[in-house]
């Protein structure tokens, strides 16, 4: 770049005859054309990389969003297994409970079933014994009475 904005304005061209020097306002024009193409083409250049960052920045916007709804459906997802496995464990624990307690019933039911029967046998020991006992008696008597029976025929022959 040859010319600032204040070269330009300082520029003083030297008076001939018909003007101002020829030569010289040719050369600063050429010199301004120059300056003006190269700023020109700067100007297309940085226009170019502002648009290509704005693409970019663009791009970098979505990915962030895409990144930021990932995490969202990320977060989301585990706070949904995490309420799934509680969820579940207190099923499992509600479950167990369940089954410890139909346990406890059955065994409650078996022990009840245990002792009715140990008191039928009970009675039925008993039963047994009175009908022995009335069948030992009965067994005497006749013993007696045949005791008794012999001692008179013993007696009287």
């Amino acid at each position: 770049m040859n010319f600032t904005p204040n070269d330009l304005q300082n520029i003083v061209f030297k008076k001939t005859l018909m003007g101002y020097h020829t030569f010289q306002v040719e050369d600063v024009l050429e010199k301004v054309v120059e300056d003006l193409t190269e700023l020109i083409k700067d100007n297309a250049k940085l226009k170019e990389k502002l648009e290509d960052s704005q693409e970019k920045i663009k791009y970098y916007k979505s990915i962030e969003s895409s990144l930021q709804n990932s995490l969202i459906i990320a977060q989301q997802t585990s706070d949904e297994i995490i309420a799934n496995a509680k969820k579940s464990g207190e099923n499992i624990l509600k479950e167990a409970d369940l089954r410890a307690q139909q346990i406890i019933d059955e065994s409650n039911k078996e022990v009840l079933g245990a002792r009715f029967e140990y008191e039928r046998v009970k009675r039925d020991v008993e039963a047994y014994k009175i009908k022995i006992e009335s069948i030992i008696r009965g067994q005497l008597k006749t013993l007696q009475n045949l005791d008794d029976h012999d001692d008179k025929d013993y007696k009287a022959v």
